[in-house]
């Protein structure tokens, strides 16, 4: 297991962490092991991690948390933006004591994971990217218009489903815009210069096929977008390419992203 000065023994919590004007619901599994961060995907919740954390085991500190409105206990706020999703990193890491981690994120999490790790390279040990994070230029005004009437279309089960913390506590509107503003940091032009500038191991998780929302093979042209950058950046690797699909791919394939988080945590022990 790489060594790391931040993960002196910490006891296991759970509890609220106030950042800005909210506060996240956060569960820290504690121990000597290398932090693990997870980041979720853009309405998911920290259970989604659970099949990786335990593939993973106790050998390793597993620190989730459900962002802004997210989940049953996050708070609402006024900040839905992805600057407001990358300081909450900062935050949660900072209410743990942890100053060096191996950050994992999925999909929308991905994309708040690669900027952090641009960021952050002293503080990065490396990042895991599932399925997420592609350079490409899927959003133009058709596909906007289409995401705000699908989150329309999607508003009353949503509602519906608020109390169980399975969706967010946040208007049609705010998820559509959320996704749309994905969108635009997704570009080429975007994502490619943050993806050129990581300089920690960084492993990528894809799925296959379709994803909530896309349309014939919309997945996989986006998905193709890696290939300039890997080819750019000799940090970024394809850890495995895996048969499920986007929505299912942390419960179907986690033995391949906890493998990538086991690749990773091995390189930056070797640089070391």
């Amino acid at each position: 297991m790489t060594s790391n000065k931040s993960s002196a023994t910490a006891s296991a919590w759970t509890g609220m962490i106030p950042v800005d004007d909210t506060a996240l619901a956060a569960t820290d599994t504690g121990g000597p092991g290398l932090p693990v961060v997870y980041l979720n995907g853009q309405f998911a919740t920290q259970g989604y991690w659970r099949r990786v954390i335990a593939d993973l085991g106790t050998e390793w500190r597993h620190i989730t948390y459900d962002e802004r409105a997210r989940g049953r206990k996050s708070r609402p706020s006024a900040d839905y933006s992805f600057e407001a999703a990358v300081r909450d990193v900062d935050a949660v890491l900072a209410a743990r004591g942890v100053h060096r981690a191996l950050v994992v994120g999925w999909s929308y999490g991905a994309v708040v994971a690669a900027h952090w790790a641009a960021r952050n390279p002293d503080r990065t040990v490396g990042a895991v990217l599932v399925d997420g994070a592609f350079p490409h230029d899927w959003l133009d005004d058709a596909m906007a218009e289409r995401i705000r009437k699908l989150f329309k279309r999607m508003s009353p089960l949503t509602a519906l489903l608020r109390p169980t913390g399975l969706t967010p506590r946040m208007s049609a509107a705010q998820q559509a815009e959320s996704n749309i503003e994905l969108g635009v940091l997704s570009r080429e032009r975007e994502l490619g210069p943050v993806l050129d500038s990581i300089t920690v191991p960084t492993r990528y998780v894809i799925a296959s096929g379709t994803s909530l929302g896309s349309r014939g093979d919309e997945q996989e042209q986006i998905r193709a977008g890696l290939d300039a950058a890997t080819a750019r950046n000799p940090h970024i690797k394809t850890s495995a390419k895996v048969p499920s699909n986007h929505d299912a791919i942390l419960k179907k394939d986690y033995r391949a992203i906890a493998d990538a988080v086991r690749e990773v945590s091995n390189l930056d022990r070797e640089a070391h």
